[in-house]
């Protein structure tokens, strides 16, 4: 893969894009690509954390297993991002487990030099901290929704937060969420079972709240389903 695309997906990512091009291209510099055929593991859950990883093209799925031994589908990352970096920054064993969904390229930078990067860009520290904040934040939301959420309005919340993270700006009907969200996935990610997600799913077309194109979702009424999320 040419260096320079590499640079501009670096460039481009949210960790780095304030950052100056020359640092970007010697951080580049420090790491290598390397390449994961679909259904490829990039590491598991409890693996030493040897190293971060960001996505340049492909898709990545983020799951664990709970000591019942039930999966955790956390999220599916699809576009240019930092990810692993987690057990680096608390010298802790990987904390979930990553499988390509497609042929995959990521570009991948030891711990040690990631750790040294950080030490002189403060300013990179301060927005990964951020990040971090905001995911732990999403997780007490989680717990919340757990809490006051039946099942229907986490689903529903969920096919939103897919199209739209933040929640405070929805989209228009007619949205297609832009990852290919399986039943099982849509139940691991609202703690709930395939077999409840796919009749609540089917009630929601029946409603014309959702419809399909393909394997993906459309959102066709996105009040009506703010409203069963409570929004």
């Amino acid at each position: 893969m040419p260096q320079k695309e590499i640079e501009g997906a670096l460039r481009d990512s949210a960790l780095l894009r304030d950052v100056p091009g020359s640092v970007v291209g010697k951080l580049a510099s420090q790491g290598r690509p390397k390449g994961y055929r679909h259904g490829t593991y990039l590491f598991h859950q409890g693996d030493d954390s040897a190293d971060v990883g960001f996505l340049v093209r492909g898709r990545i799925e983020i799951s664990t297993i709970s000591q019942g031994g039930q999966r955790q589908l956390h999220t599916i990352l699809n576009e240019p991002t930092f990810f692993g970096e987690l057990g680096v920054l608390g010298g802790v064993p990987r904390t979930a487990t990553a499988l390509a969904l497609e042929d995959t390229t990521i570009w991948v930078i030891e711990a040690d030099d990631f750790m040294e990067f950080l030490d002189r860009e403060p300013s990179v520290m301060r927005q990964l901290l951020a990040a971090l904040v905001g995911q732990l934040l999403a997780n007490e939301a989680f717990v919340d929704d757990l809490l006051f959420l039946d099942l229907k309005g986490r689903v529903a919340k969920r096919l939103l937060q897919l199209v739209s993270p933040s929640l405070d700006e929805l989209p228009s009907d007619g949205v297609v969420v832009p990852s290919v969200v399986t039943h099982a996935d849509l139940g691991s990610l609202c703690g709930g079972s395939r077999e409840n997600v796919t009749r609540i799913l089917a009630e929601f077309q029946r409603r014309h709240l959702v419809e399909r194109d393909g394997r993906r979702f459309v959102l066709t009424n996105i009040s009506g389903l703010a409203k069963l999320a409570r929004l």
